[in-house]
């Protein structure tokens, strides 16, 4: 398994989606914590803890909302999110096994990690290959204000995250991401052909 680290809005996904194309299945651990966040169950133990106030007009967890409480480096927010993430990464974790298990059946050559918190779950452990995705912070920010993000939200998010530097020590490779989507893409070709052929 090839496992994606890298500063929040550093071209993870995108690296991710060029692998896809190469021939690597994608474990996108995003999209698996939303589906998991909407299981009657999780919801549940979201309204105990955290009230309805963390609920949009649908009934479901409004995941700004929930970020507004668990983003910080408040005593509060930090134990927030400390409980968060016990409720929602062993969940995670199972479901993103079981794929890996089912694209490796598939007989595809790879799969990708793509985790915001890959280090930060401890999820390290269970890849193969640490690919580092580099972007500038100025670039990054801009990237995170396309998506919504206001500067506050960029650096709560990355405030929780693990040093750039611890992430990048990991890695077995780096793609820098701060040139061209073509000059990323032929990164990700050399990543790929060195280890796959």
């Amino acid at each position: 398994m090839i496992g994606l680290l890298g500063g929040v809005a550093s071209g993870k996904t995108f690296v991710a989606r060029a692998l896809a194309e190469l021939g690597a299945g994608v474990l996108d651990a995003d999209g698996v914590g939303h589906e998991v966040l909407r299981t009657p169950e999780v919801e549940e133990i979201v309204r105990k803890h955290w009230g309805e106030g963390v609920f949009g007009p649908d009934g479901h967890v409004d995941r700004k909302r929930l970020a507004g409480v668990v983003f910080g480096d408040s005593p509060l927010a930090v134990e927030s999110r400390k409980r968060l993430e016990r409720i929602l990464h062993p969940e995670i974790e199972r479901r993103l096994r079981r794929e890996a298990e089912r694209m490796a059946a598939s007989g595809l050559p790879a799969a990708v990690l793509d985790a915001p918190l890959l280090s930060e779950a401890g999820w390290v452990g269970q890849c193969d290959l640490l690919v580092y995705v580099d972007a500038p912070r100025p670039l990054r920010l801009a990237r995170a204000q396309q998506r919504g993000w206001n500067e506050k939200d960029f650096a709560a998010r990355e405030g929780v995250q693990e040093s750039l530097d611890s992430k990048r020590r990991l890695a077995d490779w780096v793609i820098d991401t701060s040139r061209s989507p073509e000059d990323t893409r032929a990164q990700v070709e050399r990543f790929w052909h060195s280890h796959f052929g």
